[in-house]
């Protein structure tokens, strides 16, 4: 996606949680990652039309359940797979 907007996260490292393969095509295109390293997930990325590249990402900056910023594009941090 065009949207070349870096977001917000409540850390500057990246750990994937979670890492899913929802189509069954054998890569990932859904990941749940912590940036602060408290070991919960703040940043939520999801590949939905299987190109290998982020559509979505979502930072829940506060972690009370509900996205505070959501774009059209990695958001400034691809995965490491």
């Amino acid at each position: 996606m065009a949207d070349d907007k870096i977001v917000e996260t409540r850390g500057d490292d990246r750990t994937d949680l979670l890492r899913g393969d929802t189509n069954h095509d054998g890569r990932a295109d859904l990941w749940a990652s912590d940036t602060d390293g408290d070991g919960t997930a703040d940043l939520f990325q999801f590949d939905s039309d299987g190109d290998g590249q982020v559509d979505v990402t979502m930072v829940d900056i506060d972690q009370d359940g509900r996205p505070e910023t959501v774009v059209d594009s990695d958001g400034g941090h691809p995965p490491t797979s």
